[in-house]
C-alpha cells in the first residue's frame, strides 16, 4: 500500500525522469500510439464504470415497495414478570440429579 501511495505522489522531476525513460525505451514514433492506446483504455474504463453506475441506479429505483408480512396469529402480550424470577440466583447450587429429573 505504501508503494501505491508513493507512486501516486509523483511530481515535477520524478515525472520528467519517468517520461524520459519511456521515450528512450519506446522511441519518439511509438509514443503517440502508446498515448492513443492509453486514452482509449481510459475511455473504455469510464464507459464501463458509467454503465455499471446506471445499472445500479436503475435497480435501486425499480425495486418494488416491500411491505412487512401480516401475522396470522393474534399477538398476546404476556404479563410482566419481575426480573428476579427471570434470572436464576447465581449463589444457589443446582444438584445435577435434580436437574435431570426435571427434564
Amino acid at each position: 500500500m505504501n508503494f501505491l501511495a508513493s507512486f501516486m505522489n509523483l511530481a515535477g522531476p520524478d515525472l520528467i525522469v519517468i517520461l524520459l525513460i519511456v521515450l528512450v525505451l519506446f522511441g519518439a514514433k511509438k509514443l503517440p500510439e502508446l498515448a492513443r492506446g492509453m486514452g482509449q483504455a481510459v475511455k473504455e474504463f469510464q464507459k464501463a464504470k458509467d454503465e455499471f453506475n446506471d445499472e445500479l441506479n436503475k435497480a435501486g429505483k425499480s425495486e418494488p415497495n416491500v411491505q412487512q408480512a401480516q401475522s396470522t396469529v393474534p399477538r398476546i402480550d404476556s404479563p410482566a414478570t419481575p426480573p428476579a424470577a427471570a434470572q436464576p440466583d447465581p449463589n444457589q447450587t443446582i444438584n445435577p440429579g435434580k436437574q435431570a429429573d426435571q427434564v
